[in-house]
């Protein structure tokens, strides 16, 4: 079996059987670019798991979504049909099997938090089968309190991953990693890094902002203030479409974090631009070439596709930013802020190389004298988001409590109005878009370095008799070398 996808760019390239239009079947069956379409052998679909993500593109579930589902559909009806069955005809027997193979004899076995995950997806596609009348039950049990989880899952719960970062280490990640300084701040005359100022900006924006990947990575000029921002000034917009279950949230940029972006536009954009004008422009019918920003409205006005649009920033999702432009003297010009070579906007990949690129070069000059202890596992700018909730968290918490102290006597009563405006965890839910309170509450676990609480509370303990640890240890190991050179002499 195979995973093919839907793109209409391709189409024209495609060899068309006589008669039958495909771009008319996409349009008129209103499938979206991205819809996995698993195929056999034959080349013919596989149902029904063709009609489950057609069902799931209905319900507006993203692309890079639907490909994550794909690989979990095609690997469990590859088992399925060495089984001698199909979804159709499996049973729960047939489904801890494949969950079986999948964390235990697998060449690399899976986590249960991680399978826990693909469970969910079986979940969904039975789901469909039912409501579809394709069968008359799951070929598993629902368990839990609301009877929302299969069977198949472990019930082990995962935290999340928080990783902080202090200030020495962010900007040895920033300046040296990103910027290609040496540790002590000189300029670095061998490094050969391409836009470091880019890297550098892209690392502001996720730790002053709390921003996603890829919410500061698809950010258009217009939404940074350009053409109407002042020096100095920070910038609010709305962000929609690109967060995470396109919840939507406001976004604060505040003047720090624009100033690094600045640099980069200023010194290292103009000549991706340059040399990006002449393959944007071979492209130009599949561009959305903006006319006009209406900073007011948040909207870029322009033509896309031989239409004239009137396009809601907050409402355009990666691929259509990818493709917004607009016509200079010099050419045309993409809109996006963070660009690479040919004038397309850097993805999660392109960005995921220049993190290692920087990683790597921390490490070779981790043993220099000054530079900041680097941890195992290399840094993700996520971590700056992470890092961003924490202190963000601590600040909040620490201003609430000088408030309360201020006070004669403490207020009894609280609105809710009050109670979510004051709240500390709730304001940074709100800013970094988590869906759940609960999610936010998983930073309260980091609010404070549990190693500083180690030293602190051992530090009386750190001698006794006269003798710390280390010496004790020492004499000890003296003592069991003496006794055995008394033993072998006897």
């Amino acid at each position: 079996m195979e995973i093919f996808y839907a793109r209409r760019k391709h189409m024209p390239s495609w060899p068309q059987p006589d008669g039958f239009d495909t771009l008319a079947v996409l349009d008129h069956r209103t499938l979206p670019d991205g819809l996995p379409l698993i195929v056999d052998e034959r080349m013919q679909p596989v149902e029904p798991l063709c009609s489950w993500f057609r069902s799931l593109a209905y319900a507006r579930k993203q692309p890079e979504t639907m490909q994550s589902y794909a690989y979990i559909a095609r690997r469990l009806a590859a088992f399925l049909a060495e089984r001698g069955t199909d979804v159709l005809g499996a049973t729960e027997a047939d489904l801890v099997a494949y969950r079986t193979s999948r964390t235990e004899l697998d060449e690399r076995p899976v986590d249960a938090p991680t399978f826990d995950k693909e469970a969910v997806v079986i979940n969904s596609l039975y789901t469909h089968l039912v409501d579809q009348g394709l069968i008359k039950r799951r070929p598993f049990r629902l368990v839990g309190r609301n009877q929302t989880r299969s069977s198949l899952h472990s019930g082990t719960k995962r935290g999340m991953q928080i990783r902080h970062i202090t200030v020495e280490q962010y900007l040895f990640f920033r300046d040296v990693g990103f910027g290609g300084a040496l540790p002590d701040g000189s300029i670095d005359e061998t490094f050969r890094g391409w836009a470091p100022n880019r890297g550098r900006a892209g690392l502001e924006l996720a730790l002053l902002t709390g921003m996603r990947l890829q919410e500061w990575s698809t950010l258009l000029l217009p939404e940074l203030g350009e053409d109407i921002r002042r020096p100095g000034e920070p910038v609010v917009f709305e962000l929609q479409k690109c967060a995470k279950y396109e919840l939507p949230r406001e976004v604060y940029v505040p003047p720090a974090a624009l100033d690094m972006v600045d640099h980069y536009v200023l010194l290292e954009r103009p000549e991706l631009v340059e040399v990006s004008a002449r393959s944007l422009a071979r492209r130009h019918k599949d561009l959305f070439v903006v006319s006009e920003v209406d900073h007011e409205q948040g909207r870029l006005h322009g033509t896309l596709e031989g239409r004239r649009r009137k396009m809601l920033m907050s409402a355009m999702d990666p691929d259509l930013r990818r493709r917004t432009v607009r016509e200079t003297d010099s050419g045309v010009e993409p809109l996006a802020a963070f660009i690479g070579h040919g004038g397309q906007m850097l993805g999660p990949s392109s960005w995921d190389r220049i993190r290692k690129d920087a990683w790597r070069r921390m490490r070779r000059y981790s043993a220099e004298p000054g530079v900041p202890i680097l941890p195992v596992k290399p840094w993700r700018f996520h971590d700056a988001r992470h890092t961003f909730a924490l202190q963000l968290l601590k600040y909040l918490d620490r201003l609430r409590l000088q408030q309360e102290a201020r006070r004669e006597q403490p207020r009894k009563l609280v609105t809710l109005a009050e109670h979510h405006a004051l709240n500390p965890v709730l304001t940074v839910q709100r800013r970094l878009g988590h869906l759940r309170t609960s999610s936010t509450y998983e930073y309260l676990r980091y609010s404070e370095d549990p190693m500083n609480y180690v030293d602190d509370a051992f530090r009386e303990w750190s001698a006794h008799d006269g003798a710390t640890y280390a010496e004790i240890a020492l004499r000890a190991l003296e003592s069991e070398r003496k006794e055995s050179a008394d033993a072998s002499a006897r």
